[in-house]
């Protein structure tokens, strides 16, 4: 299942990334400086819309199949010195408080536990540094399709790479110590109707007080 996820990946988002995620992407990435961390990094979607010049530019993927592509993303499309790890995000073998920035599109659905996730992004984080985030939640706005995610979301699960519909999001990176900047909520323009709530923007890791 994962070598056919991975394999169809890029063919079955392509009408959003068209019509949305592109532009979405090529957004939240162009003022980015410093050293970089992009955790899932799946097929290296995002590759193209780093600016040229950052110090260090790290892209973490466990999964082989999505690996491959990203691997041939980094070659055609990498500005910037570009660091491939296998890691996965529930355990990152990086030093704490290493990272200027650390990005996160459409993987925070898919990881066992969000709470877990967020707290290895907060650890690699410097003081100040900026968690970009983009993500398909749950429709809290829409409680018909709301019941509907509930309902699919255990065979979605299955099919999808552990990507689950109902994850509430925005709380989980307030909840995990996060300052929440900017979260703009906008509906996934081409993407099945499960999908289409999404929110993205950045927060910030907060600076440790003196006295």
């Amino acid at each position: 299942m994962s070598r056919l996820f991975a394999a169809l990946y890029d063919r079955l988002t392509l009408p959003s990334e068209v019509a949305c995620l592109q532009g979405w992407r090529s957004e939240l990435l162009r003022g980015l400086q410093g050293t970089v961390l992009e955790v899932g990094a799946g097929t290296g979607l995002n590759v193209p819309h780093y600016p040229a010049g950052l110090s260090r530019l790290v892209l973490s993927e466990p999964d082989p199949h999505m690996r491959r592509q990203l691997e041939r993303r980094t070659r055609d499309y990498a500005q910037s010195p570009t660091e491939l790890l296998t890691a996965s995000l529930v355990a990152l073998p990086l030093a704490d408080e290493s990272f200027d920035a650390v990005v996160g599109t459409l993987v925070l659905c898919s990881v066992p536990k969000v709470e877990v996730a967020l707290a290895e992004i907060l650890r690699v984080l410097k003081p100040g540094g900026h968690f970009v985030f983009l993500e398909h939640v749950a429709a809290e706005q829409r409680p018909s399709r709301l019941r509907w995610q509930r309902v699919v979301e255990p065979v979605w699960k299955r099919i999808a790479g552990n990507c689950h519909l109902t994850r509430r999001t925005e709380a989980a990176i307030r909840a995990s110590g996060f300052d929440v900047v900017e979260c703009r909520r906008e509906s996934m323009r081409k993407a099945m109707p499960l999908v289409r709530p999404t929110i993205r923007g950045y927060a910030l890791k907060p600076r440790l007080s003196v006295g």
